[in-house]
């Protein structure tokens, strides 16, 4: 006799595989492994408790996603940041989360819930943890395509943007104070809770546009992170951790 409670379902079991390239991929886009890192299957598969195979599968996969590039007999480096695809990502999202505005259903508990990702995101800043404040970032963002049920959409949003990601990183480490960011964020909820859709999309334009700057500057400092439209090996450069 059952009790008429729903049956909690249990999440699917990832391949080891799966396991592997899910940790490989988010290591390069929170810049665990940099712009230019060499990538050597041994020690990945040592390190992760695997063999060589699914390191060397997702190495595979990777590369079609264009983080990862292979040079023959030279070996396989963490692709540099491709602007490209950068300015590729940016246009999908853009797009997505600004006409999604139009369907937002607003009420007092929304308004509340995306303020509280901003005392959130300011108790991060207050820390100096950078790696936290990226995650409430993604949850604000999501937040405003659930509240417009566009939430689905948010799967199309994340596949396009791993350079794009890995770009945003790099600004918050070397130009755009957190606090700016949050600002905008700000800006963005001002806005819709005063039922001004004109001034949160103009916002929120201006706040997803502002890497572009970002990349500028850091490409005029550091201009071997990034990918100049040729296949030159990679040069390994150490930077800055996220905390």
């Amino acid at each position: 006799m059952t009790s008429g409670k729903p049956e909690k379902r249990q999440a699917p079991r990832l391949s080891v595989r799966d396991q592997t390239l899910e940790t490989l991929r988010r290591r390069i886009i929170s810049l665990q492994l940099p712009p230019g890192e060499p990538l050597s299957e041994n020690e990945l598969a040592q390190e992760l408790g695997v063999s060589r195979t699914p390191v060397r599968e997702s190495l595979i996969l990777l590369r079609e996603e264009g983080l990862v590039q292979v040079f023959p007999q030279i070996g396989s480096f963490v692709s540099l940041v491709d602007l490209g695809r950068v300015a590729e990502a940016q246009f999908v999202r853009e797009a997505i989360e600004c006409a999604s505005l139009n369907d937002l259903v607003l009420d007092a508990p929304a308004i509340a819930g995306l303020r509280d990702i901003l005392v959130s995101q300011r108790d991060a800043e207050a820390k100096g943890d950078v790696e936290e404040f990226f995650r409430l970032d993604e949850d604000f963002h999501r937040e405003l395509l659930r509240l417009a049920g566009h939430e689905s959409a948010w799967t199309a949003v994340n596949s396009a943007k791993a350079h794009l990601d890995r770009a945003r990183r790099l600004s918050l480490i070397d130009t755009r104070p957190v606090s700016t960011l949050i600002d905008q964020h700000t800006a963005v909820v001002d806005a819709l809770e005063a039922h001004n859709l004109a001034d949160a999309d103009s916002s929120l334009r201006l706040h997803l546009r502002g890497v572009f700057e970002d990349v500028k500057r850091i490409q005029a400092s550091s201009p071997d992170l990034f990918s100049n439209g040729t296949a030159s090996r990679p040069i390994r450069r150490s930077i800055a951790r996220l905390s």
